[in-house]
């Protein structure tokens, strides 16, 4: 099982070891003042030569606020970068695995796991490091303490363990209210990416007040949450803000009745009261303790995609071949109900098989299987002969082009957008894929043509589905899926583009999801889907005569 906790400071251990080191000199400093301040009041006491320990104690004071100064650049430095090697490793992941993630997560809780948690597991390197430093200065108090005198340590060591109660107790509690304050985040994450996907709904309906109320439903909750965490770090902050005075008032009582006795001198009283305070310095703890259990609940969750094992290639390629489509006891299983039941279907090379069926009985999740965007439970997908498991990740992209109903066009210009995933892209063979999809006219309407950026590319729903058409185009391969990417095209512009589609004379398969009559009588073959299995195969000509074939387009019954 992946362990970000430990990966990120494996990631970051040389500049972690230079961190640590900062804060142990600066720690030693700090440790090294007290006694100097001491020794510099007895000689002022005494009258003698005092000007090397004062230029000694300002010397100290100048290293200790460059040693901050570094390890607080270090610390911004060690955070920045685990957190970007923690993003582009999570992105990667989340890539992998494809629509899997956001069916295991959902889109808003992935983005704040990406944004927010990745962020705050990125701290974990430095954290550590602060809270080996932040453990110094109660250690070197002590030893400093034993030093001056044997009985100011131990009076200080016999209210120690009070204090280390207080901490395990503290480290306990906060890290269970840390992880369930980033739960709840994660779900009103998740209600908002809904709605902002659903917006033109929320609008339509007129319940943008509803929707609100409900993507903030959680809040109290989160509230109740952050509370219960400000709560546990207030009371181990105020538990040991009263125990650490007493401890400290032990150790300049005891000082004090050693300087009666001459066992002291004045500069260690003062340097032992300082020692005390240093030695007790559990409010620094307390912080970098929280610190440390935000980073490790984050970490948790950002534990919790990596943990999602991503798909396995193999390394074959593929033969010569038409591009023949076969699909083997194809079972899939979703939330404990079985979408594909034993699925057998073969697709010659170089027709069109059209997929029908009624919503929700499996076909865009069957067209994903047929270009291994998801795996099957059970059974085996070949493409000319070869399991697509035992594929290549290039060879089998290179293979295989999809066009789905919302494409997302992603690169810096329109151009981009289309060559997307091509190793060498042909601006004329881009061109030739757009007047194929019927985009290369608007296309060419626009500011800038092909150069024109993508964000400032105004386009409707139709023309978004012909950039995407065109992508699909562009690409090429033996097989080509079309993911009910004909649904929002009038009727005149699908009927021109699957006439072309059909007719190109490529040789490759094409696997389409259609809604369409018109668009299942050009296939081929039409395989008809129902209850999860295939009902049936055959041309759309023959299935017509069959009353209940016909209501899945909504036809007449008889």
């Amino acid at each position: 099982m992946t362990t970000t906790w430990a990966d990120a400071g494996r990631h970051s251990g040389t500049r972690c070891v230079a961190l640590c080191l900062v804060g142990a000199a600066s720690t030693g400093a700090g440790l090294l003042l007290p006694a100097a301040l001491g020794r510099t009041l007895d000689l002022l006491l005494a009258h003698a030569p005092a000007t090397r320990w004062v230029l000694s104690c300002a010397g100290l004071v100048l290293l200790a606020a460059l040693l901050d100064a570094c390890e607080t650049v270090l610390t911004g430095t060690v955070d920045a970068r685990t957190t970007a090697w923690l993003r582009r490793r999570l992105t990667g992941h989340v890539l992998a695995l494809g629509p899997r993630a956001t069916a295991r997560f959902g889109p808003g809780d992935l983005v704040a796991r990406l944004v927010g948690n990745a962020a705050q597991a990125g701290t974990a390197p430095a954290a550590r490091a602060a809270l080996l430093a932040a453990l110094a200065g109660p250690v070197g108090g002590v030893v400093a303490l034993g030093l001056i005198d044997p009985w100011l340590a131990a009076v200080f060591l016999a209210g120690a363990p009070v204090l280390t109660l207080l901490l395990k107790a503290f480290a306990r509690d906060t890290s269970r209210s840390v992880a369930e304050y980033q739960r709840v985040q994660g779900r009103i994450a998740t209600a908002l990416a809904e709605a902002v996907d659903g917006r033109r709904t929320v609008r339509a309906a007129g319940t943008a007040d509803r929707e609100a109320a409900r993507i903030l439903r959680p809040l109290p909750e989160l509230s109740r949450a952050g509370q219960r965490m400000w709560r546990v770090q207030g009371r181990a902050a105020g538990q040991a803000s009263a125990v650490a005075p007493l401890l400290q008032l032990g150790v300049v009582a005891v000082a004090g009745v050693l300087l009666t006795r001459h066992r002291l001198t004045v500069g260690e009283l003062l340097a032992a009261s300082r020692y005390a305070v240093l030695a007790a310095g559990v409010g620094v703890l307390v912080g970098q303790f929280a610190s440390l259990a935000r980073a490790r609940a984050a970490a948790g969750r950002v534990d919790e995609v990596l943990a999602e094992p991503a798909p396995a290639y193999g390394d074959r390629r593929l033969p010569r071949g038409p591009g023949r489509l076969e699909l083997r006891g194809v079972t899939v299983r979703r939330g404990g109900r079985t979408v594909l039941d034993g699925v057998d279907l073969v697709v010659p090379g170089g027709t069109t098989l059209a997929l029908v069926g009624r919503s929700g009985t499996g076909k865009s999740l069957l067209a994903a299987l047929a270009g291994r965007l998801d795996d099957p439970d059970a059974g085996e997908i070949l493409l000319d002969g070869v399991e697509l498991r035992e594929l290549s990740h290039d060879e089998l992209r290179g293979a295989v082009g999809y066009a789905f109903e919302r494409p997302a066009l992603l690169g810096t210009t329109v151009e981009d957008a289309l060559t997307l995933g091509l190793p060498s892209p042909s601006p004329a063979r881009v061109r030739e894929a757009a007047r194929t999809a019927h985009a290369d006219g608007f296309v060419r309407r626009l500011p800038q043509g092909y150069a024109t950026p993508c964000a400032g590319a105004p386009r409707s729903g139709g023309e978004t589905q012909r950039l995407g058409l065109a992508r699909a185009f562009a690409h090429g391969g033996r097989l080509l899926i079309l993911d009910d990417a004909l649904s929002s095209l009038d009727t005149v512009t699908e009927s021109r583009i699957a006439e072309a589609l059909l007719s190109r004379g490529t040789g490759g398969t094409r696997l389409l999801v259609a809604h369409r009559a018109a668009t299942a009588a050009r296939a081929d073959a039409v395989a008809w889907l129902e209850g999860g299995r295939i009902r049936a195969v055959g041309t759309h000509a023959r299935l017509w005569r069959d009353a209940e074939y016909r209501s899945v387009f909504g036809g007449p019954d008889d």
